[in-house]
């Protein structure tokens, strides 16, 4: 048990090292934004080992609100990103005429 917990923990914490790299060095705004969906789930993982460990549900509403924050944000930004390419198309066409 204790093995697959320092494993699971290790490999949450390469996660989150490797996530914020991708965050920092995103060639784009909606490959950041991705890593930052990643990232909470991360947490969330994170979060729910520590509660099945310790054997409580305290943590329960917490983990339902980081994944609402986290749905939330992801299709904000998604509904935002879909007008970019309609606004740019645009601008291009009145550029060549």
């Amino acid at each position: 048990m204790t093995a697959a917990l320092v494993l699971a923990g290790g490999l949450l914490a390469l996660a989150a090292v490797l996530l914020l790299i991708r965050i920092s060095r995103g060639p784009t705004m909606l490959d950041r934004v991705a890593a930052l969906d990643v990232l909470v789930a991360v947490v969330i993982s994170g979060l729910a080992i520590e509660a099945a460990v310790n054997r409580h549900t305290t943590t329960l509403p917490i983990l339902v609100v980081l994944a609402l924050v986290g749905f939330v944000g992801s299709v904000t930004v998604a509904r935002f990103a879909e007008v970019a390419p309609e606004i740019r198309a645009a601008e291009e066409r009145s550029e060549q005429r």
